[in-house]
């Protein structure tokens, strides 16, 4: 086994990218007041073994104190900005100054709201001393200790929050496990929980356009950093590298509030959700819209609400979060068309999973089980969706939570297969219903499924009737003739189908999207796939293939 630091496979740690590389303007300790903001930059921090590291702290002008602080801890970068024009398309031209790191707070909203903003340069990169290394025991002992020191800067008033969206969503998790005495609360907007499933092989089907992404974005780096491509490479499966980036969310024991959406289906929304279930503290909110999140996150009503919970426990003022709802959950009609409900608990507990079952003779989806036997073949390569199934609502119907889809299937020409499914909304008029997909793209479907057929083996201790839970251990390949059932996860979601529309269940061997060359649409796909040769669905008799949907009770 290969030499591990703190949990890092020694051997993963290559030369770090040079810092201009990443636009970092350099090392410059200094004062600066402007916009009524008195920010000082690269002030150091010295962590428990010594290294240091150094960070961006932004302070309303003329209060020398006490404020409550926000860190804002990323990999990207405490300099790095919303680049233009990518600003503009990915926030849908949201208020955001050149103050706010990207996917995170924005200090000239916070200060003036009684609020000190901290922006640290995690170990490793930039400036900072120290070896690079991302969703670690590390990097959340390394959180810890900035909390702690920042508890005793003299314009603190000893308690801490963090803040921030995706990156800086998903160190919360890790953060907060290590229970900082000075950690007040956690906001963490889209933070993933399970690095292997939610982002390096959806279903066991490896992701290597966002893995090369985000490893381009966060290595710079004068000493050593993490390669997350390498990592990829030499962890095929949920091995214990894989597992000690799974943060232990139920020690987490401050007020949380986990805000995520539909919309981050590939990325964020499944590891949130689950985050949210598996907190160990009693006070936590969550908060799924369908929207475009960047977008909705710098929302004067979406900065209210962030800056209320923030007063709350980071201040003290009794004020509406006492009376907030538990959950709040946004039901979808259309793109950026829906209705924000209340609820007590996630997943709902009036869900009625309900079967429907699949007929490849009708190309039907019903309530009723299938008798006869029948299947339905496509080529394995196909860019178009050849195996489809359909229904269509007598009245208005909404699906909200879980879905899961067994299909009954064999391989011709080939011992594997990458089956890529979605859960599609037909308009009255048989147009299909699009939504946003990894926030921005608006070719998305209602929801969102995978699996590798070889890795079809479940978990039975963690699998639910309505989420199948796959331990990614090994491969289980194919002999020719073979049938065998699968079980596919497809990622939670909340989508609203009037009376006469149509939902359809699309499997194929490719991500179920027009040919587009949007700039980003590379993060989103899975362009190396096993598929060869034909894949057979079978249905009916014996083969009990169906979608099992989260149907909520008028």
């Amino acid at each position: 086994m290969a030499k591990t630091i703190n949990g890092i496979d020694e051997d993963l740690m290559e030369p770090g990218r040079p810092l201009e590389e990443r636009r970092y303007p350099g090392f410059n300790p200094r004062r600066v007041s402007a916009d009524g903001l008195t920010i000082d930059y690269d002030v150091a921090v010295k962590l428990r073994d010594g290294v240091t590291i150094y960070a961006d702290i932004y302070r309303p002008a003329g209060v020398e104190g006490p404020l409550p602080a926000i860190v804002l801890w990323s990999a990207y970068g405490k300099h790095y900005r919303w680049p233009e024009p990518a600003r503009l398309q990915f926030t849908d031209n949201a208020k955001v100054s050149d103050y706010a790191p990207i996917e995170a707070q924005d200090p000239l909203t916070w200060c003036p709201a009684g609020y000190a903003i901290v922006v640290p340069d995690p170990r490793g990169i930039n400036h900072s001393e120290g070896d690079a290394t991302a969703w670690s025991p590390q990097e959340g002992e390394d959180i810890h200790d900035t909390i702690e020191w920042i508890a005793a800067q003299p314009w603190s008033n000893g308690k801490v929050g963090m803040g921030g969206a995706s990156y800086f969503g998903i160190v919360q998790w890790f953060a907060g496990a290590t229970r900082p005495p000075h950690l007040a609360a956690l906001m963490p907007y889209d933070g993933m929980s399970d690095l292997y499933r939610e982002v390096v092989a959806h279903g066991g089907i490896p992701n290597p356009g966002f893995v090369n992404f985000w490893n381009a974005q966060t290595r710079a780096s004068l000493n050593r950093a993490e390669n997350w491509v390498t990592a990829m490479q030499r962890h095929p499966f949920l091995d214990e590298y894989w597992q000690s980036k799974a943060p232990e969310v139920e020690k987490i024991n401050v007020p949380t509030y986990v805000i995520s959406c539909w919309s981050d289906h590939a990325i964020h929304t499944r590891g949130s959700l689950a985050a949210f279930m598996r907190l160990g503290t009693g006070q936590k909110w969550l908060e799924v819209h369908g929207r475009n999140k960047w977008a909705q996150m710098y929302t004067a009503e979406s900065t209210r609400r962030q800056i209320a919970f923030c007063d709350r426990f980071l201040k003290g003022i009794e004020n509406e979060v006492d009376g907030w709802p538990k959950v709040r959950i946004e039901v979808r009609e259309r793109m950026d068309v829906g209705e924000e409900r209340a609820e007590k608990e996630w997943p709902l507990a009036r869900t009625q999973y309900t079967p429907y079952y699949l007929d490849a003779s009708k190309g039907s989806l019903d309530r009723t089980p299938v008798a006869a036997s029948s299947s339905v073949a496509y080529d394995a390569t196909s860019a178009e969706p050849q195996a489809v199934f359909s229904h269509t609502f007598t009245q208005d119907t909404e699906l909200t939570g879980y879905f899961k889809l067994k299909l009954w299937v064999e391989a011709d020409g080939a011992d594997d297969m990458d089956l890529f499914t979605a859960v599609q909304k037909f308009d009255k008029a048989g147009q299909l219903v699009n939504f946003y997909y990894i926030t921005r793209f608006r070719f998305g479907h209602a929801a969102h499924g995978w699996l590798r057929v070889s890795h079809r083996e479940l978990d039975e201790a963690r699998s639910t009737p309505y989420q199948p839970v796959h331990p990614h251990q090994r491969e289980q390949r194919l002999t020719p003739g073979q049938i065998v059932p699968v079980e596919i996860e497809v990622w939670p979601s909340s989508t609203l189908f009037r009376a006469g529309e149509q939902m359809r269940v699309v499997v194929m061997g490719r991500d179920p999207f027009p040919p587009t060359d949007a700039p980003g649409t590379g993060i989103t796909v899975h362009p190396v796939t096993r598929n060869a040769g034909r894949h057979i669905v079978h249905t009916g008799g014996r083969h009990d293939s169906h979608l099992l949907v989260p149907l909520i009770p008028r």
